[in-house]
Order: structure tokens, then sequence, then C-alpha cells
């Protein structure tokens, strides 16, 4: 399958909604990345309900367990690579060190 999203040239984040997101740590195993996106899911599962449901306090719950799967992933928290770059995530591809990159692909 290929990306729908165009990925910066060092592989840290793809683009969508005009902004950069930061992709899954890419030296997790298949078997580490497959555990963590199950329960992601299961956790966005849980949101979901909690909201349907009204509950506070289950919303809370299942908010903390997708923010740790998503810190398990290398998508959220300390950033994964090692080279002392700043997290740009979040900002529009224009608006970062991965400008003239995105002019010329875009």
């Amino acid at each position: 399958m290929a990306n729908k999203y165009p990925h910066t040239p060092d592989g840290r984040y793809f683009v969508a909604k005009n902004r950069l997101w930061r992709c899954t740590d890419p030296r997790l195993t298949a078997e580490e990345k497959r555990g963590h996106v199950k329960a992601l899911m299961k956790a966005r599962r849980a949101v979901r309900s909690a909201q349907q449901q009204n509950d506070e306090e289950a919303l809370g719950q299942a908010r903390e367990a997708v923010q740790e799967a998503k810190e398990a992933l290398g998508e959220r928290g300390p950033v994964w690579w090692q080279d002392g770059a700043p997290d740009e995530g979040g900002l529009a591809p224009h608006n970062s060190s991965y400008a003239s990159w995105w002019a010329s692909h875009v």
C-alpha cells in the first residue's frame, strides 16, 4: 500500500491537513508496534464509549490510555531521534525547518 501522505525526507513526520505529524518510532519491532497499535485502538474505543455514556471519569482514563499508547509508539512525548532536533509536530510544513522541502514537494 502506497503512503497516502507525504513523508519528510528524514522520516520523522508525515503531512496531513497541512500539519506535520510525528511518525511511529522506526526502531520498534513489528511485534512491539502491533501491540501498541492494538492498545491505542482499544483506548480510542474506550474514549468513544465514555463520550456516548457521558462518563467523565472513564473518559479521563481512556484519554490517558491513548496518551500512553501514543508515547509508546513514539508519536508523542520525548522524540525518538537522537540528534537534538526539536519536535516540530503540529507545525505547518511551510513554517518549519522542512519549508524548502515542502515548497519543492507541493
